[in-house]
């Protein structure tokens, strides 16, 4: 979604990389087109003009005079107050003590209420929480039956009646009681466009629901008019929180930069895609870090630690540096990453990452053509991918639906993978030294250079971001050309 403002960024931060002592007058110029950036962005106005100012009032002052890199000082002072514009700290749920909890989800249709109901009932529920969801979206056809699809997936119950969406949510109140759940998630209807009669029926909820948090859903997507939604529910429903949705969409982001200031009420939760666990608590620091161009590897270790059994990717790194890294252990390790999120999404988390990487678009489809590929070796051919002679290469290019040349390059790729990671693991011999003593000898071979027994892992988070690195550097069949 920030891309473009990613790229903008990238070059305003590059002039002034190239000065070794900014101006006044350099500053105003730099800030003239970080206005210019958020304004093409969609960012609302005010927001704009507020951002700024705050810039300025810092960067012409002491702090910046007193700092050896001006530049860097510069980077600095945006990033911390956009993180400032996008909500400064993360928003802490707290549940209540005498259960339940109620949440109501509030929005426009079309926005993704139900959708981000039941992704919310799945967070709450990987946090050891006992959700029930409430469908009161009685208007739209077929959003109960919705409702049920989502929460089967997820093993949460759905309550609903064919009443009233007031007596739906009086009566969820008494069966969450009866099964003993101490979280109440209501989906509400929707219209098309905000009218009285969708404000008086989402406030009749409310007063029944009395609910601890009131979440306003949002679509990225719509731009400057998701603040003028907002504004237009808090002034009824006093909301607590937005979640913002589509937030891998291509849209310009002005929504998630304008609607803390203008509403003054936090982005709560973001979904970062289709998928029911694409769903996070959103962390202002860590999207302003994003849009800088300086990644986000908090969450990138984040979602290595989920993926990722620890005594697995303790095995995986042994047997990479041991030399015994097959290709069922690299389809293995493809597999976890995909359970990661798109490869381009991981990307653009690791910081440093060049935009020409960056930009590079690989699919889910790619990336199972390496899959095909290897799956249509033998047991041998995994373990030793030297057996693959010409007859072999045609054979697993026509069960894998690819091109002879494509088997080739994935067996290269793989045995330089395995010499690199092979040399990481040995033991570098020390030069002939021409000396008559003892002390001096050594054996040809080398010796032992650490203690019996397994030599101790790195944290496998870091080493899996390391591997996702590399494999991000590595041309393999299917993929884009990233020089």
């Amino acid at each position: 979604m920030f891309d473009t403002l990613t790229d903008r960024f990238d070059g305003i931060f590059g002039k002034l990389r190239g000065k070794g002592k900014l101006s006044e007058s350099d500053v105003d110029e730099a800030l003239r087109e970080i206005r210019l950036a958020l304004l093409e962005a969609d960012v609302n106005f005010e927001v704009v003009k507020s951002l700024v100012s705050r810039i300025r009032e810092r960067a012409v002052g002491d702090e910046l005079s007193k700092a050896l890199n001006p530049s860097q000082q510069i980077v600095k002072i945006v990033l911390e107050e956009l993180t400032d514009s996008l909500g400064g700290e993360a928003m802490q749920v707290t549940f209540a003590s005498k259960p339940p909890t109620v949440v109501l989800m509030a929005g426009l249709q079309g926005s993704g209420k139900t959708t981000n109901s039941a992704k919310l009932a799945n967070l709450f529920k990987s946090q050891g929480r006992n959700v029930l969801l409430v469908g009161a979206d009685l208007q739209r056809p077929a959003a109960v039956e919705q409702l049920r699809t989502l929460g089967a997936q997820i093993d949460v119950p759905v309550f609903s009646e064919p009443t009233d969406p007031v007596s739906v949510a009086r009566a969820a109140l008494e069966e969450a009681k009866n099964l003993g759940r101490d979280v109440i998630i209501c989906d509400t209807a929707g219209r098309l466009a905000i009218d009285e009669a969708l404000m008086e029926e989402v406030r009749q909820i409310s007063e029944v629901l009395t609910p601890q948090y009131t979440f306003l859903v949002v679509d990225a997507m719509t731009g400057q008019d998701a603040v003028t939604v907002a504004e237009s529910f808090h002034k009824t429903l006093a909301l607590d929180g937005v979640i913002l949705t589509k937030l891998d969409g291509d849209a310009r982001g002005g929504a998630a930069l304008s609607v803390k200031e203008v509403v003054g009420r936090p982005i709560a939760f973001a979904s970062t895609g289709e998928k029911i666990d694409e769903f996070e608590v959103f962390y202002p620091d860590r999207l302003a870090s994003r849009i800088l161009g300086m990644g986000d590897i908090e969450t990138l270790i984040e979602k290595a630690e989920a993926a990722y059994d620890d005594d697995e990717a303790e095995v995986a790194a042994q047997r990479l540096l041991d030399g015994s890294f097959t290709l069922d252990d690299f389809l293995d390790q493809m597999q976890q990453i995909k359970k990661m999120g798109p490869i381009g999404n991981l990307l653009g988390m690791m910081p440093g990452i060049p935009k020409e990487v960056r930009d590079v678009e690989i699919e889910d489809s790619q990336i199972a053509r390496l899959e095909a590929i290897i799956r249509s070796m033998t047991v041998e051919e995994r373990t030793k991918p030297d057996l693959i002679d010409g007859s072999r290469r045609h054979r697993i290019a026509t069960g894998s639906g690819t091109q002879a040349q494509d088997v080739s390059a994935l067996v290269k790729q793989f045995n330089e993978m395995q010499k690199m990671m092979k040399q990481f693991g040995m033991t570098p011999k020390k030069s002939k030294k021409k000396s008559g003593g003892k002390k001096n000898r050594r054996r040809r071979s080398g010796g032992r250079t650490t203690n019996k027994g397994p030599a101790p892992m790195a944290d496998p988070s870091v080493l899996m971001n390391e591997s996702i690195e590399e494999l991000s550097s590595l041309r393999l069949p299917g993929l884009p050309d990233n020089d």
